[in-house]
């Protein structure tokens, strides 16, 4: 029991080090000002002893960031769930649905991708999230959507709170500052004592939490309004698609993620589908798509050296500008090497090497993005052209 207990330990400590990374700190970052300086700022403005409104909007308060913490740590440390290492499905014939992963050395169940993140094949991956530093998928799902629509609540809570107080502080100065020059009018003067002193710090202070409350408001609700939306991707090809996981209610599709238990329904392999749909309709259709992406990809040779930085600022200011939002790698690039790009923008570019054959073997792919400056679309030469011909003959 001990040596599990040490095991359980380690694996808890490991699961820590998620919270070193940007993304986590940049969040908690701004949950613990909005937070703190809405709590600080109601003591100011509506002391929570004095009458019941006061009471309930500071519990109301509390309530959002115990709640907004609860479901973030839970969507960052519950984790999406894994599909077992050499997975296979238990009929061997339904192996010929399956896209076979070379890392994991197993099939990809449905509704799973490989993160190269995590480097696991993640259950229902919905995308990598660097604000989690983990995947969204099967187990977090529900914690992570409920995260999304709770932070912008608490925000706009936190920012009537700042606005609030600023008005408040400054009209009673103002008031008493007018009052004063009155005395001999026998204005009436108003006097006002906050519980805490709120000066030009403290102004700045709620100024700046205002602007990251109202940010956070706006950025967060896009993601949620993105993540609650149906995306159904999948290329036309001339056929009826249905999604198969769409089961044709709200509802029920509501409660395959949200439980009372916190436990999403399914074992994250097999899943409830539509009656016109089998388990394996969608990954018919990513073989589909992944036929077509080979044969839409396009071959280009590398004639400029690339170190594969984030930020190279030497290939042009253009190219640093507009350089892909996306935590998708970057990969290094040297004279005369292949690659299939199968997608880009106007400055950039998303393919895969050519490697040799061992590396082929070993299950090594290296792809990401590159700027497009440093590649070349391959042309084909006479003699290419000439042995073409000769084979469209001899069929």
């Amino acid at each position: 029991m001990n040596f599990l207990s040490a095991i359980i330990v380690f694996e808890n400590l490991h699961e820590l080090r998620r919270l070193c990374h940007w993304g986590p700190v940049v969040a908690l970052t701004v949950i613990a000002v909005c937070s703190s300086m809405a709590i600080l700022d109601s003591i100011i403005w509506y002391w929570p002893l004095d009458t019941t409104g006061g009471s309930i909007n500071f519990i109301m308060l509390i309530n959002w960031t115990v709640l907004i913490l609860y479901n973030y740590f839970n969507a960052m440390f519950v984790g999406p769930g894994y599909i077992p290492s050499a997975w296979k499905p238990e009929n061997q014939r339904d192996a010929m649905y399956l896209q076979f992963c070379r890392v994991c050395h197993g099939y990809k169940a449905p509704r799973s991708h490989h993160c190269r993140k995590c480097n696991r094949c993640v259950m229902k991956m919905d995308h990598h999230c660097p604000w989690i530093n983990n995947c969204c998928g099967h187990l977090n799902h529900a914690y992570f959507t409920t995260f999304l629509f709770l932070a912008p609540l608490g925000c706009i809570h936190a920012a009537f709170i700042f606005i609030m107080t600023m008005y408040t502080q400054l009209y009673d100065r103002i008031s008493f500052g007018w009052s004063t020059v009155k005395l001999d009018m026998s204005a009436p003067r108003r006097l006002h004592y906050p519980i805490m002193p709120f000066g030009v710090a403290a102004f700045a202070a709620t100024l700046f939490a205002l602007g990251l409350a109202l940010g956070t408001t706006i950025a967060v609700g896009m993601l949620f309004f993105i993540q609650a939306k149906d995306r159904i991707q999948y290329y036309q090809t001339g056929e009826e698609f249905i999604f198969p996981y769409d089961l044709c209610s709200r509802w029920e599709n509501f409660k395959q993620v949200f439980t009372w238990s916190g436990v999403p329904a399914g074992n994250g392999i097999e899943w409830p589908i539509n009656e016109k749909c089998h388990q394996y309709t969608l990954t018919i259709e990513q073989l589909k798509q992944k036929a077509d992406k080979r044969v839409r990809s396009v071959q280009y040779r590398v004639v400029e050296d690339y170190n594969g930085a984030c930020c190279p600022i030497r290939m042009g200011l253009i190219t640093f500008f507009r350089m892909p939002c996306t935590e998708e790698p970057r990969i290094k690039l040297t004279k005369g090497e292949i690659i299939f790009a199968t997608r880009g923008t106007k400055w950039w570019m998303y393919g895969d090497k050519v490697l040799d054959e061992e590396q082929t073997k070993a299950g090594v792919r290296i792809r990401g993005w590159f700027p497009r400056r440093c590649v070349e679309k391959c042309l084909y030469d006479s003699a290419n052209n000439t042995a073409a011909s000769e084979e469209k003959k001899d069929k």
